[in-house]
């Protein structure tokens, strides 16, 4: 099996579990892995599209991870302008909480 996600960047990570969530699949191993991974790293280099595709899969698949969530909370809240975020991702983002 895959050992690291070390070698995904951030729209890789949303990436798979948007896909996951898209095709109905809800496998929580996966989704718990790359929201640890996630939280452990987040950062400037995760654009607005990644953290609102990573908060809407988790929703979509009923998977919850609140420390994920939290981060990314904080993350958005603490950002000095909403400007780089296009309306719809951040309505997928509210409705994602």
């Amino acid at each position: 099996g895959l050992m690291s996600l070390d070698s995904f960047n951030p729209q890789n990570l949303s990436n798979i579990v948007w896909a996951f969530a898209t095709a109905g699949e809800s496998h929580s191993e996966l989704f718990n892995r790359v929201g640890d991974h996630i939280v452990a790293r987040i950062s400037d280099d995760f654009r607005p599209q990644a953290l609102a595709n990573t908060a809407w899969a988790f929703a979509t698949a009923g998977l919850s991870h609140p420390e994920l969530f939290n981060k990314i909370g904080n993350h958005i809240a603490g950002l000095m302008s909403l400007d780089l975020f296009k309306p719809q991702e951040l309505s997928n983002t509210a409705w994602a909480f």
